[in-house]
């Protein structure tokens, strides 16, 4: 299990269409992948769970992967919520 904290960076934050984008980059992998904000965690591969977290840019998260494929996993996540 990879758990790390990363800040977003996207410019409008997590908005309808970066969530989908999160989304479809999370279900790519077989590992199981979550996102921990404040007392909150969801499934990332979940549109609408990713949807009531209400992300903004700036804001710190935790992103937990766990399986065969974390390590890709979670340096797709990165990329992708560090990309401005």
């Amino acid at each position: 299990m990879i758990k790390k904290p990363i800040q977003i960076q996207i410019s409008n934050g997590l908005e309808a269409r970066p969530v989908a984008m999160l989304v479809q980059v999370a279900s790519q992998f077989e590992s199981q992948i979550f996102v921990e904000s404040g007392e909150k965690k969801v499934n990332a591969k979940s549109i609408m769970g990713m949807m009531t977290l209400g992300l903004d840019t700036g804001e710190k998260i935790t992103v937990v992967a766990e399986g065969n494929d974390e390590e890709e996993a979670m340096t797709s996540i990165e990329k992708y919520l560090t990309s401005k």
